[in-house]
């Protein structure tokens, strides 16, 4: 099997500094390429000078992280990518399960390993822990993080599992199958594009495996943190592109719910005294109404939705019932 570890990157000279290393120690199997997003900064050189190994893409754009990858991925031949954030650390072994389980698990199209929290490596990490999830009206949440609360990882979650969504912090994806979907969808620009992904992986009947014996540590926050108002904008809005695009069932109704929940938190947000956070919600919903059109003509084109959720209201869930872990819900 032949192994391409696509490494997305926008002005990181630091991160890769920091990560670079970790990934060329421990993937001796595989070939590894930074796809540079048209940095500024020194990227490009640092990495020709340090890491000669490291093939190089460089896109003429900084499309963010779907259209980065689409174009990088154009002109890597293997059998299974793997998008890797440059605020990843690998650990010894992290590869072996992953190839494993392709072989093992034919129609597995997409793995995400288990995603620890670089700066306390007890705990999982937000962006993906031990694989995700969304309810009905789209909210996302994992295996070990169900919003802000994040769980100790206790073993609890060491088994393979069959999930919804992986992590595009550390994704694998076997390469006719992303040719398949056509990659990622440019509109999303960054943030739940994996989960879109994931979701028409889905619809075409090939499944989304977490494999917990695989074990990377995150950093998370490397380009946009999770108190930067543009990710709010984009999680809300991305949120409703996905859920339009590929939900079953009565869509007029979810709409209308999330008008609803995502008001909420905008008001709770003008409480805790972030008035652009709400401003933020407002221009997502204004955007999603814009390309509402595109959005149903993306839908029609879809054949086989599919039941997409476990939990009608993950919001309920947490904020009603108190329901804080994974296993608890």
């Amino acid at each position: 099997m032949k192994l391409a570890i696509v490494i997305l990157n926008w002005n990181g000279k630091e991160l890769l500094q920091k990560f670079l290393p970790s990934v060329i120690e421990n993937s001796k199997k595989a070939s590894v390429y930074l796809a540079d997003n048209a940095s500024t900064d020194d990227s490009v050189s640092f990495v020709k000078n340090h890491f000669p190994s490291v093939k190089i893409i460089q896109n003429k754009t900084n499309g963010g992280y779907a259209s980065g990858y689409n174009d990088a991925l154009k002109h890597i031949e293997a059998d299974v990518f793997c998008l890797l954030n440059n605020d990843v650390e690998v650990s010894e072994n992290w590869l072996q399960p992953i190839i494993k389980t392709f072989y093992d698990k034919t129609n597995t199209a997409i793995i995400q390993p288990k995603i620890l929290d670089y700066k306390n490596k007890f705990y999982f990490e937000y962006a993906g822990a031990a694989g995700g999830f969304i309810d009905k009206y789209g909210y996302p949440y994992c295996r070990g993080r169900i919003f802000n609360t994040i769980e100790k990882d206790d073993g609890q979650y060491d088994d393979p599992s069959e999930i919804f969504w992986a992590s595009g912090a550390c994704l694998f994806i076997k390469s006719q199958v992303f040719k398949e979907l056509n990659g990622f969808d440019d509109y999303f620009f960054a943030h739940m594009e994996e989960i879109d992904l994931c979701w028409r992986a889905k619809n075409l009947e090939y499944s989304v495996t977490y494999v917990g014996d695989s074990v990377v540590y995150h950093l998370g926050g490397g380009t946009l943190s999770h108190s930067n108002p543009k990710k709010t904008y984009l999680n809300f809005r991305n949120s409703l592109f996905a859920i339009t695009k590929n939900a079953k069932g009565n869509l007029f109704q979810i709409i209308v719910i999330r008008l609803i929940l995502d008001g909420i938190a905008a008001v709770k947000f003008l409480f805790e005294i972030k008035p652009k956070h709400t401003l933020s919600i407002l221009k997502a919903h204004l955007n999603f109404y814009y390309h509402f059109k595109r959005l149903l003509n993306q839908r029609k084109s879809t054949k086989n939705k599919i039941k997409y959720y476990q939990k009608t209201s993950i919001v309920v869930n947490y904020f009603v019932n108190k329901n804080r872990t994974f296993k608890s819900l």
